[in-house]
């Protein structure tokens, strides 16, 4: 084993208090170079009380969702602590914590660098979830 088959921090919350109430951890090729063309990689999820992950997708790559604590609502599903959920590549999904309390999940991906691309202007999902709580 070399040090360039670790990537310590996966696990180490952030901070949440940004724009989004949310904070991406990614464990990709970038950060783990032993990855490179082993078609996987993670990335953990932070979420503050109504923290939000705008809609996106990710056009090269599956993913799958683990719920570590919280819950979240990822379209018109909920999830909970201990649910898994599957994105196809190319769907455009989004993930809004509908809890509480902080909410953390962790993502596996069937690519070394899950490519990401927003689906619509960030402020405009933000408005239209702040219409919905009554802000």
């Amino acid at each position: 084993m070399i040090e360039d088959d670790f990537f310590i921090g996966l696990a180490s919350p952030g901070t949440t208090k940004n724009t989004m109430g949310s904070l991406v951890t990614r464990a990709n090729v970038e950060k783990i170079s032993q990855l490179n063309i082993l078609s996987f990689s993670m990335s953990c999820i932070n979420y503050a009380p109504d923290g939000l992950n705008p809609p996106h997708t990710h056009p090269r790559t599956t993913n799958m969702f683990f719920v570590l604590d919280g819950i979240l609502n990822i379209g018109f599903v909920t999830i909970t602590k201990g649910d898994a959920f599957m994105f196809p590549h190319g769907l455009v999904h989004f993930q809004k914590n509908h809890g509480d309390a902080p909410a953390i999940v962790i993502i596996a991906f069937n690519s070394q660098h899950p490519h990401l691309e927003k689906a619509i202007k960030v402020p405009e999902f933000q408005e239209y979830f702040m219409r919905r709580k009554g802000c």
